[in-house]
């Protein structure tokens, strides 16, 4: 499959944002904490939590769907040490299953998970690993397979020597049925991981400090099951902030999102002359005219997202000025910078991490790859700004984080299609 789009047309309206891709996916292992049921909603429909559904569904537990977004999930077997190898080649976030499984079953094999380019031997395990040894733990690794096992987690006091948001949400689920006290320092502080720790809370777990950098848990015997509401994806709703201010059309309204969850995103737009206003529930953006450039370098939140980096560096084409993009948290996530200069951006690479993007330049339209899902998503950004016809394949990597976008974007007026 491939999107095909004609660019240069002028986008006005409202687009809505789906539920969060990387709080969704973190709620299906909790399956493995308790023995009742979940309900969660607003489930995005993406091709990521389809294999996380179809995880669960191998290992003999129940997944139904009753509704538009609106998924039960409860365990049904004691199957639970060895996690399908297909589908942990898919989908990085497999790796959160194997905590709950340590904690609950003492044994789980798993080979390295997959997912996108990027995690390409660039994202290892040992922040997890390390983790799960201090509580405990013996691991064995042997040709890119890992074996853990554990009579029993305890609880300890764990440093994460580099800021890992799905190292903090592993452990931090895999302590809640620990023995004695966990303390995590130098925790992530993402909303999801707020969210998550709420959850986690109300269904009988005993977590303070969600959302700081030291996080504290009491493990407790048992959780039960409750509704759990999927906060709304800031990435996306950024992204499509990022698409407005890029847009030669009307205001654009980005709808059912948090904005106060994106307040690094909005000090750029203050910098670079983006008008918008937020609403409680909703964002307006009012297209870009005369868009200054200005440097940005990615940084865990409260910072600026590296999710959002490949968007703000197609805007950063569409701007006056050279801006330096520092991307701080992944290697390799600037390759997809040589898709924008076959576009004909002006873009030096000045470092693997370092880009200098000059602007204003028209950008025309290519056949491309999709390399990764957020490289993806700005290509198509890159596709709606440009003149002629852009071409796209590989969507696959994009429909993993983002639902039906080609329908959404048509919303907004923009001549793209699935083919």
């Amino acid at each position: 499959m491939k999107f095909v789009i004609q660019g240069g047309e002028k986008l006005e309206g409202e687009i809505e944002v789906m539920g969060a891709k990387n709080a969704a996916l973190k709620i299906f292992p909790i399956v493995f904490l308790t023995d009742e049921k979940i309900r969660v909603s607003n489930v995005p429909d993406i091709e990521d939590c389809s294999r996380a559904e179809e995880m669960l569904l191998a290992m003999g537990h129940e997944v139904k769907k009753v509704g538009k977004g609106i998924v039960e999930i409860q365990r049904k077997s004691n199957k639970c040490v060895d996690l399908p190898e297909d589908l942990m080649n898919k989908f990085r976030a497999s790796l959160m299953f194997v905590g709950p499984m340590l904690v609950s079953c003492g044994e789980v094999n798993f080979p390295h998970p997959g997912g996108c380019v990027i995690g390409a031997g660039t994202r290892p395990i040992d922040f997890f690993l390390d983790g799960f040894l201090k509580m405990g733990a013996k691991v064995r690794i042997s040709e890119n397979r890992y074996r853990i096992t554990a009579k029993k987690l305890l609880g300890a006091e764990i440093f994460f020597p580099k800021i890992t948001v799905t190292g903090t949400e592993s452990l931090m689920m895999t302590a809640v049925k620990a023995y004695g006290t966990t303390v995590l320092k130098n925790a992530a502080m993402e909303p999801e991981i707020t969210a998550l720790a709420d959850f986690l809370n109300s269904i009988g777990a005993k977590i303070e400090g969600a959302g700081t950098p030291t996080i504290k848990i009491q493990g407790v015997k048992k959780l039960g099951g409750g509704e759990y509401g999927i906060i709304p994806d800031r990435i996306e709703a950024g992204t499509f902030a990022i698409l407005a201010a890029a847009s030669k059309g009307g205001p654009i309204t980005v709808k059912n999102c948090d904005p106060s969850h994106l307040e690094a995103l909005w000090s750029l737009f203050d910098r670079i002359g983006v008008k918008y206003k937020l609403g409680n529930t909703e964002i307006k953006i009012f297209p870009g005219r005369g868009l200054k450039s200005s440097d940005v370098a990615t940084h865990e939140y409260p910072g600026f997202a590296t999710d959002l980096q490949q968007p703000y560096t197609v805007l950063m084409t569409q701007a006056k000025g050279s801006s330096l993009v520092h991307e701080a948290i992944y290697d390799r996530r600037l390759l997809f910078a040589d898709s924008l200069t076959q576009m004909g951006a002006n873009i030096i690479m000045a470092d693997p991490h370092r880009i200098v993007v000059s602007g204003p330049t028209k950008l025309h339209g290519r056949k491309l790859i999709s390399p990764d899902l957020r490289a993806g998503i700005a290509l198509v950004l890159a596709g709606l700004v440009a003149e002629g016809k852009t071409e796209i394949d590989n969507i696959y990597q994009i429909d993993r984080g983002y639902e039906k976008v080609d329908e959404r974007l048509k919303g907004l007026g923009a001549d793209i299609k699935r083919v």
